[in-house]
């Protein structure tokens, strides 16, 4: 693995934000589920296609804090244009668990 910059770091933007609407994403080769997430005044409002449908129900989903990468070009996902990558971890199964902070910050913070 090549090592990186402190600089090369920082510009990537990992943010939290609060999901504030889930919705099934049938369409997806994968199943995924189509996100809304708040990340606060300065970033606004994004969406996210997330393949994260084994541990979570979108009920379950609404309200939580997720990271993701904001400073990413929107990618068309089928017919679904995703806007930030939510980031997780794969379990044995290739199963996605979310990163989240353990407490509440404020939406938009960024990962130092």
């Amino acid at each position: 693995m090549p090592l990186i910059t402190y600089p090369q770091f920082e510009a990537v933007e990992l943010r939290v934000g609060t999901i504030t609407h889930t919705e099934p994403f049938p369409e997806a080769r994968k199943p995924a589920y189509k996100l809304t997430i708040d990340f606060g005044p300065q970033i606004g409002i994004k969406r996210s296609s997330a393949q994260i449908t084994h541990y979570y129900t979108p009920e379950q989903l609404i309200g939580s804090q997720v990271v993701a990468v904001t400073n990413f070009p929107p990618k068309q996902i089928g017919p679904f244009i995703s806007e930030c990558l939510v980031t997780g971890f794969a379990d044995e199964q290739g199963n996605v668990t979310l990163t989240r902070p353990e407490h509440p910050v404020p939406n938009g913070t960024k990962l130092f």
